[in-house]
């Protein structure tokens, strides 16, 4: 079973376009929130997932821009786009928002998919230092999670531990990076952010796991920042929205 693992498209159509444009055939999709919040397309990246998605887990975005929580804990940009989307969805669409689960959601014996992280959607696991006790305690080998915006991940082999971030060639062209995931050991693994990673890399990023081959592939792959930029100023959205997409931050 290959498995497409997405994050963070925060209603960039162009970046998601771009993505499924380059994945070959896969037996599922996997959504680990924030669909929608900063990007200019939320209706039409909610109905792609909503077609595409075998498993959906809600984001912290997706909550507040659908009405089950405030903007109160969001900085002003944020809360300005996540006002903007509130209004922009249509009816439907904000209901499928708000029947999304929260994680942790099984996605195979071995998998779990969550946002934040498999003890609570909204915490951050951004080093090894906060990646420990999830790892210990989460209920499966693998917890696929999102929220950084930063693609990679932590693994536990025995006594081991590893962070694992992929090295790649170019900034311009798309690109894979491959990790094993053999049974027997542990790992929280971020597939990056399509709509807006937050790693000093520009590319729509996503995962592909591969249950049977027992790996891990990241990708990145460029896609239309000036269209899906223009979009965001053409909506009135907040300038900082569009420029950061170009610099990947």
């Amino acid at each position: 079973m290959r498995a497409l693992v997405l994050s963070d498209i925060h209603g960039n159509l162009q970046a998601l376009q771009s993505v499924l444009a380059a994945v070959g055939p896969v037996d599922q999709v996997w959504n680990l929130g924030d669909v929608v919040g900063y990007g200019a397309n939320p209706n039409e990246v909610v109905e792609t997932m909503r077609a595409l998605a075998t498993i959906n887990v809600r984001g912290n975005h997706d909550r507040v821009c659908c009405g089950l929580t405030s903007s109160q804990g969001f900085n002003p940009v944020a809360a300005a786009a996540a006002e903007w989307t509130q209004r922009a969805l249509r009816p439907e669409n904000l209901e499928w928002l708000r029947e999304m689960p929260q994680g942790p959601i099984a996605a195979t014996p071995r998998v779990m998919c969550a946002h934040g992280s498999p003890l609570h959607e909204d915490h951050y696991i951004v080093s090894m230092r906060d990646a420990w006790m999830p790892l210990q305690r989460m209920e499966s080998e693998i917890t696929f999670i999102g929220h950084t915006h930063v693609q990679g991940g932590f693994s536990q082999r025995e006594h081991d531990w590893e962070e694992e971030r992929p090295q790649y060639a170019s900034p311009d062209i798309a690109e894979e990076w491959t990790i094993d995931v053999p049974v027997g050991t542990r790992h929280l693994i971020n597939p990056g952010s399509v709509g807006q990673p937050r790693d000093m890399d520009w590319r729509a990023g996503f995962a592909i796991y591969d249950d049977v081959a027992e790996t891990v592939k990241f990708c990145r792959v460029p896609y239309d920042v000036e269209t899906a930029a223009a979009a965001i100023r053409a909506a009135g959205l907040p300038e900082r929205l569009a420029a950061r997409l170009a610099i990947g931050r």
